[in-house]
């Protein structure tokens, strides 16, 4: 007889009663099968968990109820699917349950799930099912990047210790990144995990901003990972209680630096894991199985970008040395550029790269306790004289590493080193972590010494003598002239600086956050000049999102003279040859084949009478991480579903779940900017599409916002490309359809008066006018 496992959380008593009387008319009426509740597995003295997995394990499917998430439920759907089994989902349609939460997680949506109303509902659904494939696994490891981690919403030190240990271990790694995908696909976390030697999933303690969303992911991936046999690091405060699934496998710290011993271990058993000469591999169902084109996040691909990287003009300048800034929306290439620039110099092996990715939080110690304090004059000394310090000891710390070797084989090198670690100093070497360890311990050293000097509340002036004092911990002169003389006998020097905005306060980006922007690029150029001054051949290239661009040009006109490179997106067939490149590297056996044959393969033609990957580009906001995530969702898909290729149906989920992501990522960034209007994007559910100023007006002010605050998220939609103006029948206009200067879109309104309609980008459209019925008639 056919056995089958029902997961379900315990906090709904008429959820359990409306599932268990499901359960009982199923196998009333299905003689060949047989479904049990996880309550059936509860034995006296058996730990409860051992025979559910042993029962997950058996089934010929797991199904499992998500009107209330539960992490043990989550983790049970990922131990599941890791198992190959089916895993069908069900919701109580009656029942609002913790579907808000649900849809910030992601996971359970992407999968698909059914709804009901009744236990005749369920019971209906059940009997009715037909085909139990599971989702196909390909379990490779990808050895260049080994690790994937499931990251926390907010970087504390804990989590940054976990990671720099895994850095120093030498482990590569993957991750889900929350402030960079806001929602997790779960098609993207199985082909992560599928491609793991370990697996980090970190649990937030009580009480810690966005703990429901982050566990309930880490769940669903540590399911997955146990599942598969990898290694699993489940690591979370002592004082925090984890589920019942994990309670016997995880691992506590009560001190961020317990972390060092478990990462230890873990690191081990990486080791050993890649060494096993048994590792299996899947066997191939179709060409969907196979196909890989890249992350969305270009941080996860760091070892596959240059296979398929498109080099454009913005590109050729930055590795020609003729751009210092580049300035791009979130999604635009920024992190790709940075990423293929830095590997492109470094396989000349006489170069020095220095690759500089911190995260916001280590500088907030700063802002607080330092920077309230001092009058303005003094503050652009001290901020300025801090990175400029913090650059060149990394320059030196990075020189340090990469000859640490190679200057005992090198005669002109060797004494030049000796000295030059001298003066960094032998401890600080031992000690370094990596790079965002380094900016927290001098971000916190200068906040102590600060503190200890000055005890006013009054802002004050800091003259050189009290820089030096409470700053400088090395001779930054003669540590200067000797690593100037070291670098002659180098190639090039190239500083690479990421992520300076990443983790600003979601409260919007300060006046605090862009002046200390605006002094780490004071600081590059002015060591820029000092190096090139010495014959040493240096650039420096600073990334910065746009928004926060146009507000570093507001406070000073100086930067619009800055040599910068641009990353926005308006040619549609250039977008599409990022989507080309990867399917083509992806199917190497079909190289000689054109790319309409290519893609009538593994998707069909047309969808909603337009070519397939035309919609697709159209809906990307011409952003080349927004088309990639539209493919990977209508891919995952139609490989949960058993198609062959991407049918019409996978592309519908697939725009669904991508809109769902957009209107999230679309509140958060608005947010940023204007904190009143925090999930204002939702009140466009169920409108129009198209307004007139007035009535777009009025729905924004009914909201809570002022005239003149109404005007200023009216641009905000049209600068990020939501909104798009049109005139009688012709096809709307967005910022990327006029080279994203948003004055020609402005000329337009002015001109056209009364005539304008805002038309909603077709993007959104699937979650703001659709509502759960359609949804769940496409499961």
């Amino acid at each position: 007889m056919q056995t089958a496992f029902f997961a379900y959380p315990g906090q709904s008593g008429e959820v359990v009663q409306t599932i268990r009387s499901a359960i009982s008319k199923y196998n009333a009426s299905a003689p060949e099968s047989i479904i049990e509740p996880w309550e059936v597995n509860d034995v006296a003295g058996v730990p409860l968990t051992n025979p559910i997995f042993e029962k997950i394990s058996t089934s010929a499917y797991v199904a499992a109820d998500i009107t209330f998430l539960n992490s043990n439920v989550a983790f049970e759907v990922g131990f599941a699917i890791g198992k190959g089994k089916r895993c069908l989902l069900f919701r109580n349609k009656a029942m609002t349950g913790d579907k808000d939460l649900a849809t910030s997680v992601g996971v359970f949506d992407t999968l698909g799930y059914e709804g009901y109303l009744s236990s005749e509902d369920l019971s209906r659904l059940l009997l009715t099912r037909s085909g139990f494939d599971p989702i196909p696994l390909v379990p490779t490891i990808d050895h260049k990047a080994p690790v994937y981690i499931v990251e926390p919403p907010y970087r504390t030190d804990a989590f940054g210790i976990l990671v720099s240990r895994i850095k120093k271990a030498r482990w590569m790694y993957r991750s889900f990144n929350p402030s960079e995908d806001v929602r997790m696909a779960a098609m993207d976390a199985i082909r992560h995990v599928s491609q793991s030697a370990g697996v980090v999933a970190p649990l937030l303690g009580d009480g810690a901003n966005g703990q429901r969303e982050h566990n309930l992911r880490a769940m669903f991936v540590a399911g997955l990972s146990v599942a598969l046999e990898l290694p699993t690091l489940i690591i979370h405060p002592t004082e925090y209680i984890p589920p019942l699934d994990v309670r016997d496998i995880t691992k506590k710290y009560r001190h961020p630096d317990d972390i060092r011993d478990v990462v230890q271990e873990f690191s081990l058993e990486i080791t050993e894991y890649t060494q096993r000469d048994d590792a299996s591999v899947a066997d191939v169902a179709s060409v969907l199985s196979t196909l890989r084109v890249g992350d969305p996040t270009a941080e996860n691909e760091m070892t596959t970008l240059s296979k398929y990287y498109l080099v454009t003009d913005d590109y050729q300048r930055a590795i020609r040395g003729e751009v210092n800034l580049v300035v791009g929306r979130k999604g635009s290439g920024k992190t790709a550029l940075f990423v293929q620039l830095r590997n492109t110099k470094r396989k000349n092996k006489a170069n020095i790269v220095v690759d500089l990715k911190p995260e916001g939080y280590q500088l907030i110690k700063l802002k607080e306790r330092v920077l309230n304090y001092l009058a303005e004059g003094a503050r652009q000394h001290l901020i300025t004289a801090f990175w400029e310090y913090l650059l060149l000891l990394e320059i030196t710390y990075k020189v340090l590493e990469k000859d640490q070797t190679s200057h005992l084989h090198d005669h002109r090198l060797t004494k030049k080193y000796i000295r030059l670690r001298e003066l960094y100093g032998e401890s600080d070497l031992a000690v370094a972590g990596d790079f965002s360890e380094r900016l927290l311990r001098l971000s916190e050293a200068l906040s102590n010494n600060y503190q200890a000097a000055f005890t006013t509340s009054e802002k004050i002036d800091v003259t050189s003598e009290e820089l030096t004092e409470i700053l400088y911990t090395h001779d930054i002169k003669r540590v200067f002239e000797h690593l100037c003389e070291y670098l002659r006998f180098k190639g090039e020097v190239w500083l690479l600086f990421d992520n300076i905005d990443k983790g600003w306060s979601v409260e919007g980006v300060s006046d605090t956050d862009i002046f200390v922007l605006r002094c780490l690029i004071d600081a590059s150029r002015k060591l820029e000049r000092n190096l090139r001054r010495a014959d040493i051949d240096f650039r420096s290239v600073v990334f910065v999102r746009d928004d926060v661009y146009t507000l570093l040009m507001a406070g000073s006109a100086d930067y619009g003279k800055e040599m910068r490179a641009t990353l926005d997106w308006s040619d549609r067939d250039l977008l599409s040859e990022v989507l080309k490149r990867r399917v083509v590297y992806s199917l190497p056996d079909d190289v000689n084949s054109d790319f309409p044959s290519l893609w009538g393969r593994i998707a069909v033609s047309h969808y909603s009478g337009e070519r397939s990957i035309d919609c697709m580009i159209d809906r990307s906001l011409m952003r080349p991480r927004n088309l990639l995530k539209i493919f990977r969702h209508s891919l995952g898909y139609a490989i949960n579903l058993g198609h062959e290729r991407i049918e019409v149906e996978d592309i519908a989920r697939g725009l669904r779940t991508y809109s769902q992501d957009l209107i999230t990522e679309v509140d958060r960034e608005l947010t940023d900017i204007f904190p009143k209007a925090r999930k204002l994007v939702y009140e466009f559910s169920e409108e129009n599409s198209s307004f007139s100023h007035e009535e777009l007006s009025t729905l924004i002010q009914l909201f809570g916002l002022e005239s003149e605050e109404s005007e200023r998220v009216i641009s905000f939609l049209m600068y990020y490309g939501i909104l798009g103006v049109q005139r009688a029948e012709q096809d709307p206009i967005y910022i990327y359809d006029v080279d994203y200067n948003i004055e020609l879109l402005r000329v337009r309104i002015r001109k056209w008066a009364g005539a304008t309609r805002y038309i909603v980008n077709h993007a959104l459209w699937p979650v703001l006018r659709l509502g759960d019925e359609v949804q769940e008639q496409l499961v």
